[in-house]
């Protein structure tokens, strides 16, 4: 069964933008899929609409085993989703926060407890429990971020931007976090990023969108078939102009 499957999906807003103009995916369990496009190609609004947070004008998904506008209560329960600007307190401790997060998902605080030293020593954060998110360096930060999502055990993990603003060293080690998340938990993630580099290095399998429409797909090997980057496949692919139509 495919963790996501969506056949014409569409996202059209008032004024008759058309964000996402049917678009089909296609993922398996335990890939790391990069989906990549240039500012306003609809990264975000697909990416929103496969998180349960903007409702779709027309097509079908199901995502992690569940249909998104039947079962959209489902489908919370068995994704992880890291935003582009994550939601960490700056003057709250993030272990508490941590805590909380799990009890939201139906676990009792000791088992709550229980998860969240689970996931702070896989993220290499246990010992930072009481640390205040303002206190935090920027791959900290960055990791508790995916921290949030992973208390209840996702099936599919969705991150948006994960290392936007890193250093190299905070990226890699990120890098190496993802990899082990899909090693030794079976995890599916799908994630964005304007880093060619990384999705080159990272992920099994490649989408880029323009103007809405899904125009190429497949590992980075096929799409730098012939001896290109994969920034010469993406340029030749979206062209060189500046977009206007930012955050769609």
């Amino acid at each position: 069964m495919k963790v996501i499957k969506t056949s014409g999906l569409s996202k059209t807003f008032d004024g008759g933008v058309e964000a996402v103009r049917g678009v089909d995916i296609s993922v398996e369990p335990g890939e790391i899929v990069g989906f990549l496009g240039p500012n306003g190609a609809g990264k975000t609004t697909t990416m929103r609409m496969l998180t349960t947070l903007l409702r779709p004008t027309s097509g079908t998904a199901t995502v992690a085993g569940h249909d998104l506008l039947g079962a959209a209560k489902k489908v919370r329960e068995r994704i992880g989703y890291v935003s582009q600007s994550g939601g960490i307190l700056p003057s709250t401790p993030v272990g508490g926060e941590l805590e909380l997060q799990g009890m939201l998902y139906g676990l009792s605080r000791a088992e709550s407890a229980a998860k969240v030293k689970e996931v702070l020593a896989r993220l290499e954060l246990a010992g930072l429990e009481s640390r205040l998110g303002a206190a935090l360096s920027g791959g900290q930060r960055r990791r508790f971020d995916i921290a949030f999502a992973l208390p209840h055990d996702p099936a599919l993990l969705f991150l948006d931007e994960p290392t936007t603003g890193l250093d190299p060293q905070s990226r890699a080690n990120l890098w190496d976090h993802i990899r082990a998340l899909r090693a030794e938990k079976g995890m599916t993630v799908f994630l964005t990023t304007h880093y060619l580099d990384e999705a080159d290095a990272l992920c099994d399998r490649l989408l880029i969108i323009d103007h809405g429409r899904i125009v190429a797909e497949g590992t980075p090997a096929e799409l730098k078939s012939g001896g290109r980057t994969l920034d010469d496949v993406f340029l030749d692919i979206t062209g060189r102009s500046l977009r206007e139509e930012a955050g769609v």
